[in-house]
C-alpha cells in the first residue's frame, strides 16, 4: 500500500517527510504585504528526502504499524500484499474504463481510497496494538454500506441471471472479472485474522461485498459497451463441436 513501503514503515515516515517539505514550500512565500526586502531569506540547506529503501527488511522481517517486527510471510503481511495486488488490479482496470467513458471509474477510485484504509487496519494487529492506533485505523461500516447500494443499483439494470457465466463482455469487463477473483483471494487471506481478533470483522464484510459489487459492475460494463457475456456450457466429448 501507499503507506506501507518496503522498508515496513518507511512510506509513513515519506508522508511526514513530504507534509514538512510542502509546509516549507508555503512557509518560503512570505505573508502577503510583506516587501520582498523585509522577506526572510530562505535557508541554503535543502530538506533531505528520505530514501525508497531502508534495509531493515533485508532478513526477511517488517514492522507492523504498531512497531512489532514479523516475517514477511506471516498473514498480515500476506492479507496486506493480497489487498495491495487487489488496488493495483482496480487500477489497470480504470484504465480501461476510463477509455470507455463509464462514470463508475469515480466509484472504483473511491474503493481504493477504502483498501488503502483496509491495509492501515490490517498493518494494526490488535493483540499489539494501543487504543491510539486502534484510533486512527479502525475500519468503519459506512463503506460497506455504500457497496450495498451500488450492487442494488446496478442489479436493477441488468438482465436476470439465469446460466453461469464466463469471465467476458471485453475488456472493461474480463478486467472486473479478474479483480473480482483477486478480491476473494483477499478475503481468503483477511478471514484467519479475524477469526483470530487480530482485525476488525469489518474488513472482510467489506471484501466479501466487494466481490459482489466488482460481479455486477463487470456484467454492466458488458452490457453497456454491448459485449455479450460467454454461458458455461459443460463439454461434452460426444459434440463434435
Amino acid at each position: 500500500m501507499a503507506v506501507w513501503g518496503p522498508g515496513g514503515r518507511l512510506g509513513l515516515r515519506w508522508c511526514f517527510g513530504a507534509r514538512r517539505l510542502l509546509c516549507l514550500r508555503f512557509q518560503s512565500r512570505g505573508p502577503q504585504g510583506v516587501e520582498d526586502g523585509e522577506r526572510p531569506q530562505p535557508s541554503s540547506k535543502k530538506p533531505k528526502i528520505p530514501k525508497i529503501y531502508t534495509k531493515t527488511g533485508d532478513k526477511g522481517f517488517s514492522s507492523t504499524f504498531t512497531g512489532e517486527r514479523r516475517p514477511k510471510d506471516d498473514q498480515v503481511f500476506e492479507a496486506m500484499g493480497t489487498t495491495d495486488e487487489l488496488s493495483s488490479a482496480i487500477g489497470f482496470a480504470m484504465e480501461l474504463i476510463a477509455e470507455k467513458g463509464h462514470p463508475f471509474a469515480e466509484e472504483l477510485q473511491k474503493i481504493q481510497c477504502s483498501l488503502q484504509d483496509i491495509g492501515a487496519a490490517l498493518a494494526t494487529p490488535r493483540s499489539s496494538a494501543r487504543e491510539a492506533h486502534l484510533k486512527h485505523t479502525t475500519f468503519a461500516v459506512g463503506p460497506i454500506l455504500e457497496l450495498e447500494q451500488w450492487i442494488d443499483r446496478y442489479s436493477s439494470q441488468l438482465p436476470l441471471l439465469t446460466a453461469f457465466i464466463l469471465p467476458s463482455g471485453g475488456k472493461s469487463s474480463s478486467a472486473l472479472h479478474f479483480c473480482r477473483a483477486v478480491c476473494r483471494r483477499a478475503e481468503r487471506r483477511v478471514v484467519p485474522l479475524v477469526q483470530t481478533g487480530e482485525t476488525d470483522a469489518n474488513v472482510a464484510k467489506f471484501l466479501n461485498r466487494l466481490s459482489d459489487y466488482l460481479f455486477t459492475l463487470a456484467r454492466y460494463a458488458a452490457m453497456k459497451e454491448g459485449n455479450p457475456e460467454k454461458i458455461y456450457k459443460k463439454n461434452d466429448p460426444s459434440d463434435p463441436a
